[in-house]
């Protein structure tokens, strides 16, 4: 007679052994009609599982029209959706072998072993879609049945795969005492594939799916064994969620930072210099040094210092720090001296004698530093210190090194070389708590002024059952009580997640939503009480003692690599006035106003305005077609009755027409208001009102 405890704590009793479509029917119809599966203590079950003992259960529903699914129901219906794509691509290439499709964040891939004769193309997908579509019409239940390994495995060796043979035997590895399938249909009679699930009640439950892309594997990930086709689709409950999803992932082609960056000239990738190590040409580097003037003046206000400090650090620095040998593998190898490499060379010690000797500090040498914390301890350390001196907060825009497997560099967001916005804080405990609101409140001050007000928080806490961390147990509820308390100062949603602390502290992240409705994860905020440990830092307190300090990491935006990349997309290239790398192009209608042009081009450039006087000899609709794909934001085109009324034809960017004349030295202020305070006052909103509106 098993008890089952719902989500709200009310119970349901039955006098046998029920099934989560039968405890679905029980609560009522309706919910039978939406169930799509069960959780059963926290593992997730098909509805036609068969609940013996007392358990707590969930109910897994279709989101109901109109509101967003969860990401169970996603997950539960593309791996549905990847079992009806292998048997659409089995019935147009009989001879494909499937090896392995689970679902992912946003659809589902199965990778697929072709015959050389017949590949799979993209112009297969139209008659995949087709077979596709008569499997969900035909509604045919996914029916699960298990056989004994011995039954198991022999039914795999018959049918002659090696690669579900393979899956079989790492599943059994695992610990599964038995091996399942899924058919869609009838167990015998139709299309089957070997599986854990759960998965749909029926195939009729997919709402919309689109095959995507075709990309190469390997097995297992090894490029010395068998080559695969990985094919990749997605699916929704409702045509109208894929179509969305399909016009978003549109749009963020078009916003992609790499082709934006290459079309605005804002930076370049090479490899004769080096994989994922950016070069910042002219544009991207003022786009750059225009966003961190604005971060060091709001640091100034809070009462940073500005330091900066070397490229490298010896090897003992970061044996002290813990960041060698244990992030190794992250890291470019060490740097050791011509003369002990002189040496190295003519001795008889193999690869791994070396190593050995290297990681216990037999030999030592120097690292491209892989973070600056270690560097801003020695500035901190450099000088007694007194509890009057706290907090102490040293702040440096420090380039770093990490080295990311080649497969994972990409663009601006994985590089091997980045630049942090990166902050310490070195404070009495009862300063934390204020300090990390100072971190936090300048986070939501650049994300205002950037228009990036769509953000969360998450808040890493320890694990209760875990004894990786360091540091006194009432420390570590302090510093958890003062992460929560900053977080809830910026008026936005946040989580708590137990376990995500970092093993010396908890930490604070900044995941934003940029205007597509993706997210980007950020920097962080993160309360150290090791690192003062390992460098014995230390402050005499009023007590005319020593204490030792609480150390807060603060690099809300991660990189500037990372932070352009997403000001790029989020932007579409098209920056605001005060941060676009040219704010105003001058145009002259003919060679005749040419020396007027220059007066406005100096005029602009004397006030510290980016501007640039395009006098070439092109016709004037072109050189105006040329600036607004450079998404310059202001245009102004001069002539012989500007020069005659001292005043500029003005236009803005994604208004395609003048929208009049404006007194000169009027707008040139202007403008130069608008940048010095990043917006708040608008060219826009003083002289074309109108126009704003219609932009917008």
């Amino acid at each position: 007679m098993p008890i089952l405890t719902l989500p709200d704590g009310s119970t349901r009793s039955f006098d046998g052994p029920v099934t989560g479509a039968n405890l679905a029917a029980d609560i009522g119809a309706g919910l039978a009609k939406a169930a799509l599966a069960i959780t059963v203590d926290g593992e997730s079950r098909d509805l036609e599982y068969l609940i013996e003992t007392d358990a707590a259960v969930s109910i897994l529903t279709e989101p109901r029209k109109n509101a967003e699914p969860d990401s169970a129901a996603l997950e539960l219906l593309r791996h549905s959706t990847a079992h009806v794509m292998a048997e659409a691509i089995q019935r147009v290439v009989p001879e494909a072998q499937l090896v392995y499709g689970p679902p992912l964040a946003d659809g589902f891939y199965y990778d697929i072993a072709f015959p050389e004769e017949r590949p799979l193309r993209e112009g297969d997908f139209e008659a995949i879609e087709a077979e596709m579509a008569k499997i969900v019409a035909e509604d045919r239940p996914f029916t699960r049945y298990e056989l004994s390994q011995g039954d198991g495995l022999e039914k795999l060796q018959s049918e002659g795969s090696k690669f579900k043979i393979d899956n079989a035997q790492r599943a059994l590895a695992a610990g599964s005492s038995s091996l399942s399938w899924y058919a869609t249909g009838t167990p015998g009679e139709h299309w089957e594939d070997l599986c854990r699930g759960p998965h749909l009640p029926s195939t009729g439950r997919i709402g919309a799916f689109k095959i995507m892309s075709l990309a190469s594997s390997y097995w297992h990930g090894d490029a010395d064994s068998d080559r695969l086709t990985r094919v990749y689709g997605t699916s929704f409950f409702r045509k109208e969620q894929l179509q969305t999803y399909l016009d978003t992932k549109e749009e963020a082609k078009a916003r992609d930072h790499r082709v934006l960056g290459k079309k605005l000239g804002l930076f370049h990738l090479d490899e004769t210099v080096g994989s994922g190590l950016v070069l910042w040409t002219p544009n991207g580097a003022t786009l750059r040094q225009c966003l961190q003037d604005f971060i060091t003046e709001e640091l100034d206000q809070q009462g940073y210092r500005q330091v900066f400090t070397p490229h490298i650090g010896k090897l003992d620095l970061y044996r002290t720090s813990g960041h060698f040998p244990y992030y190794r593998e992250s890291q470019f190898p060490p740097i050791l001296d011509n003369e002990l490499m002189g040496d190295l060379a003519k001795s008889s010690s193999n690869g791994a004698d070396f190593s050995d000797r290297l990681e216990s500090g037999e030999i030592d040498g120097f690292l491209l530093k892989p973070m600056n914390c270690p560097h801003h301890i020695q500035i901190y350390a450099c000088e007694p210190r007194s509890y009057r001196d706290l907090p102490v907060r040293l702040a440096e825009f420090g380039t770093v090194y990490r080295w990311e497997q080649s497969g994972e560099i990409g663009g601006l967001t994985r590089v091997r070389g980045f630049t942090q916005d990166d902050g310490h804080c070195f404070c009495t405990e009862e300063q934390v708590p204020q300090e990390l609101q100072g971190c936090l409140s300048l986070v939501r001050t650049i994300f205002e002024a950037l228009g990036m007000t769509d953000f969360r928080v998450r808040v890493g806490l320890r694990d209760a059952d875990s004894s990786k961390y360091v540091g006194e147990s009432d420390r570590w509820d302090r510093a958890e009580q003062a992460c929560r308390d900053a977080a809830a100062t910026l008026g936005v949603p946040f989580t708590e997640e137990a376990g995500e602390a970092a093993f010396y502290g908890p930490k604070i992240d900044f995941v934003v939503r940029d205007v597509i409705g993706r997210e980007w994860q950020l920097g962080t905020v993160q309360v150290d009480y090791s690192l003062p440990e390992r460098f014995d830092l230390s402050y005499i307190g009023a007590d005319n003692k020593p204490h030792r300090p609480v150390m807060i990491h603060r690099a809300p935006f991660g990189s500037m690599e990372r932070f352009c990349g997403l000001l790029i997309e989020h932007f579409a290239g098209a920056f605001p006035t005060w941060l676009a790398p040219e704010q105003v192009r001058v145009l002259p209608i003919s060679d005749k106003s040419a020396d007027y042009a220059g007066r406005v081009h100096a005029d602009l450039r004397g006030l510290r305005l980016r501007s640039r006087l395009d006098d070439s000899a092109d016709r004037v609709q072109n050189r105006i077609r040329l600036a607004a794909e450079d998404r310059i934001p202001w245009m102004l085109v001069v002539g012989p009755r500007d020069e005659e009324n001292d005043t500029v034809s003005v236009r803005m960017r994604g208004i395609p027409k003048d929208l009049g004349c404006v007194p000169r030295e009027q707008f040139v202020r202007a403008l130069h208001e608008e940048s010095t305070t990043r917006g708040h006052h608008s060219v826009a909103a003083q002289f074309f009102p109108e126009a704003t509106e219609e932009s917008s």
